[in-house]
């Protein structure tokens, strides 16, 4: 197997470049905690990471050990971390994108035009049975990217998990509208699925967690979802179809219990329109942040006066909540700015 060079190795374990990561965590936990410090004062605090991949994506499922040291390699080249903004450097292996947990439970996954697509499975909802983990070809694979990670004995980068999902966004890929419409019809059926996909889900997390080293272990898009050591994340897209009542009674428990597995709790991404369930996201006691995409941002004003005061937003900037309007907002509070830029300088302060 492809060794990592000696000049990598030193890079990936240079104590000052850990030094500075560690520090950054540490005002990231600030903003967490609303506790203020002097940056964060003057400055949004803004987080853009790197996660260099080798062209030939193909390779990291044929050749998986090679294709981490590659990676390794590769962020052995970067440049230290900038002055005003948290960079840190990722190991980011997402199989299968957001079909990984389908490819599990069986369903067809392929690759077109290098888009991962899934179809639907043919079983009636409420027939889902639990994977043989021992037995999985792609579960391995995961599992042997982690472990070159580990051998190569680096002590700088995160490593994010494969794209673990979340209940009901797995749901929808196995079963699309016609699952949606089991949760009305039947919500036995629907519960017994949501519930193992759950489990499953719990399994590969609490794997990396006992497996990666705490200042290190992160999940999917680690180098723009980073949040303080001992957090999870976990998507939640979908739930923008469900209704106040429908996403509190049967989905929210479920989301809350993967974000109790970490003792710091967690985030959760959305994507759309979900302001409905501000209430809810409010009362789960395991939730500490929300990451807005694209139409999610532009409701960052009904966030940030909806949520608890100890939870806080990371925002993806776009056309209609652009970096200026997210800090007018915010006034550089209960934000984390996901955005390759110096942090900007919060005005009046």
């Amino acid at each position: 197997m492809k060794k990592l060079s000696s000049y990598a190795h030193e890079i990936l374990n240079d104590p000052v470049r850990i030094a500075e990561r560690d520090q950054w965590f540490l005002r990231m936990e600030n903003v967490f905690d609303s506790r203020p410090d002097e940056e964060n004062q003057r400055y949004v605090f803004t987080l853009s990471g790197d996660a260099p991949r080798p062209a030939d994506w193909q390779r990291s499922y044929t050749h998986p050990e090679e294709w981490t040291v590659e990676c390794l390699e590769m962020m052995a080249a970067l440049p230290p971390n900038p002055a005003h903004r948290f960079a840190p450097v990722c190991l980011e292996f997402e199989p299968y994108g957001v079909h990984f947990i389908d490819k599990l439970f069986g369903a067809r996954v392929y690759n077109y035009q290098g888009q991962w697509n899934a179809d639907y499975l043919e079983t009636p909802v409420g027939t889902l049975e639990m994977p043989d983990l021992d037995k999985s070809e792609d579960w391995a694979l995961a599992r042997r990217v982690a472990e070159t990670f580990l051998a190569a004995d680096v002590a700088l980068p995160l490593i994010g998990t494969p794209g673990l999902s979340s209940a009901l966004n797995i749901f929808v890929n196995l079963y699309g509208g016609e699952g949606l419409a089991v949760m009305l019809e039947d919500e036995e059926a629907a519960m017994h699925d949501l519930q193992m996909i759950n489990d499953l889900i719990r399994t590969l997390r609490r794997w990396y967690i006992d497996h990666i080293p705490v200042a290190q272990m992160q999940p999917v898009i680690s180098y723009e979802r980073t949040q303080p050591p001992r957090s999870g994340q976990l998507c939640g897209c979908s739930c923008q179809l469900l209704s106040p009542d429908l996403y509190r009674d049967m989905i929210a428990p479920l989301d809350d219990a993967v974000l109790s597995d970490y003792s710091r709790g967690g985030l959760i991404h959305l994507c759309g329109s979900h302001t409905q369930h501000i209430p809810t996201f409010r009362e789960m006691k395991h939730l500490r942040a929300l990451q807005l995409n694209d139409r999610a941002a532009e409701d960052l004003a009904l966030y940030l006066e909806g949520l608890r005061e100890d939870q806080i937003v990371y925002v993806n900037p776009c056309k209609g909540m652009p970096v200026e309007k997210a800090v007018e907002i915010s006034k550089g509070k209960r934000i984390i700015l996901c955005a390759r830029m110096d942090a900007p300088v919060i005005p009046g302060v």
